[in-house]
């Protein structure tokens, strides 16, 4: 694996740095989500404006036409220029694209991925976390239209989308998992009800969304019925990569910080000061070593598979790893505001559990990856 850029990767990287150059945002991130959303959004279609969204997706529907490096270049430069955090769209785009209609690309594609309209994912449950299969939302089909009854829980940035990417139980009697099924639901549909979540944080980056005998037209099933199970994990396979979402960018971004709160403090670092930024350092190495491999492998053809799994348990033990440096740090070095590092704090301990949590990841290794029996042999 060749970690250079190729030139055309570096002509790309040249231009991408000079555009951030110059249209980064002057004011800063607001602290506040009710803030930050239309801060986020703004730069978020100026960005999609200039070229640099939906990289890897065809021109037909609103992307670029580029490949999977282009995206994990954009995502480290973004992450360079400290620039506002992105809205994750591009893995909720993906199952429309491999398994929507013509109609249904055409129609959702191009405004979800200009962030026209903003999509979230209605998967969780109130009973069904992390074992979403126990899923009991249901889907009846009544003429030329479906009825969703059911409630959604943890659904990021619920409150603020248009679109859901819905679960629902549309085969009673199948097993588990074949039972379900996919649909595009528009949230201003009579019947639902999506209450914010505040979280320990003080942001309400999550909802519940409850059904009530909610009629959808029937051609906005996604893929065919009880496709559902294939569909979420395409979506949870492009959810998990560090690269997908960005989160490389991000850790690079925090531990750039805590680097330089040290330097700022005038005092040279002392011994556990340095173990503990070189820790975050090279457990945040591990996880970009990682994250290349299998972008290699992507590259190459392939498709994210259970394997993610590992980028998911990765990607969590560096931001917790992360998070739990800078209160240390910052316990000894002076800096204006020691909040921030506290929210950044709580909000990494949920990620042991969105997502997927860090036991299902493990079970799916086990299972799937090292085909480890399900059960204590006879």
């Amino acid at each position: 694996m060749d970690l250079r850029d190729s030139p055309d990767e570096a002509r790309f990287r040249g231009r991408l740095r000079s555009w951030l150059a110059d249209n980064l945002p002057s004011e800063p991130e607001p602290a506040t989500l009710s803030e930050r959303w239309p801060y986020m959004l703004a730069f978020q279609r100026k960005m999609y404006r200039g070229g640099w969204i939906a990289l890897s997706y065809p021109e037909e529907v609103g992307g670029q036409g580029l490949g999977l490096m282009e995206e994990a270049i954009l995502g480290e430069e973004l992450g360079r220029a400290n620039a506002p955090t992105m809205i994750p769209l591009g893995h909720l785009g993906r199952p429309l694209l491999s398994h929507g209609t013509a109609e249904q690309r055409r129609r959702y594609l191009p405004p979800l991925l200009a962030s026209e309209e903003i999509w979230c994912q209605g998967f969780s449950e109130p009973q069904a976390g992390s074992d979403l299969a126990a899923l009991r939302t249901r889907a009846v089909l009544d003429g030329d239209e479906w009825v969703l009854s059911g409630q959604k829980v943890w659904t990021s940035y619920g409150a603020f989308a248009d679109y859901c990417l819905l679960l629902a139980r549309t085969d009673p009697k199948a097993v588990r998992h074949r039972g379900i099924s996919a649909f595009v639901v528009p949230l201003r549909t009579a019947g639902i009800t999506v209450r914010p979540i505040v979280l320990a944080n003080g942001d309400e980056e999550f909802a519940e969304i409850h059904l009530d005998d909610v009629r959808i037209p029937a051609e906005n099933l996604l893929g065919k019925p009880t496709d559902g199970w294939r569909i979420a994990m395409d979506v949870v396979s492009y959810e998990r990569g560090a690269v997908d979402v960005g989160y490389l960018a991000k850790f690079d971004r925090y531990l750039t910080e805590l680097a330089g709160l040290v330097r700022a403090s005038g005092r040279e670092p002392d011994r556990s000061t340095l173990q503990t930024l070189g820790e975050a350092a090279a457990g945040l190495e591990v996880l970009r070593m990682h994250c290349l491999r299998s972008l290699s492998e992507r590259v190459e053809g392939g498709s994210p598979g259970a394997e993610s799994s590992i980028d998911k348990l990765l990607m969590t033990r560096v931001e917790q790893t992360l998070m739990s440096a800078g209160l240390e740090l910052l316990d000894d070095v002076t800096t204006p505001d020691r909040s921030e590092w506290f929210d950044r704090y709580l909000y990494g301990r949920a990620g042991s559990i969105y997502g997927g949590s860090a036991q299902i990841q493990r079970n799916i290794l086990a299972q799937r990856v090292l085909a480890l029996p399900r059960g204590p042999r006879a």
